[in-house]
């Protein structure tokens, strides 16, 4: 049994609303690359707590995820005070990984500005190695992705570097 209700997933997740800061805008003028991740982290935290694995599954069982490999590609740049929001959608996760996509929108134009493909490994933070997740995560893990398996897959999830008309 759980010792938190069940919750219920929507597809995709969506963040609250958060603000492109003064400090982050760099001298071209825009959104610093470094912060388009702080966004989207900061919504991952967010997904994270629905799905059980956030600041109190640290401080209780001592398990945490980190990140393995990230892609993110830069679509539109945001600037200071811009409004943005972020989908999270689950992609695929297994007995130790979550695989997931996140899109950065302007949170009043419904433009994207960047998207987001991690892969996370789940791990013991006593051991420092990767572990299994517990029971009560897998299963907010398939109903996340039940919810999710609904949505096309993101055109930009798999892809990866090249020049045009190489590799």
């Amino acid at each position: 049994m759980l010792d938190r209700p069940e919750p219920l997933f929507f597809a995709p997740f969506v963040s609250s609303i958060m603000t492109v800061e003064p400090q982050w805008i760099d001298y071209n003028g825009h959104l610093n690359m470094a912060y388009y991740n702080v966004l989207f982290d900061r919504a991952v935290d967010e997904a994270y707590e629905l799905i059980g694995v956030g600041l109190d599954y640290l401080k209780q069982h001592r398990h945490s995820t980190f990140t393995a490999e990230v892609h993110v590609r830069y679509v539109r740049e945001l600037k200071q005070g811009d409004p943005v929001r972020v989908t999270f959608q689950l992609l695929g996760y297994d007995a130790k990984r979550i695989h997931y996509f996140e899109q950065l929108f302007h949170a009043t134009e419904g433009w994207v500005s960047a998207t987001s493909e991690n892969m996370t490994l789940h791990v013991d933070m006593m051991a420092k190695k990767v572990a299994p997740f517990p029971d009560s995560v897998m299963r907010s893990l398939a109903a996340m992705k039940a919810a999710h398996e609904r949505l096309p897959r993101p055109e930009a999830a798999g892809r990866r570097i090249a020049m045009p008309g190489r590799d």
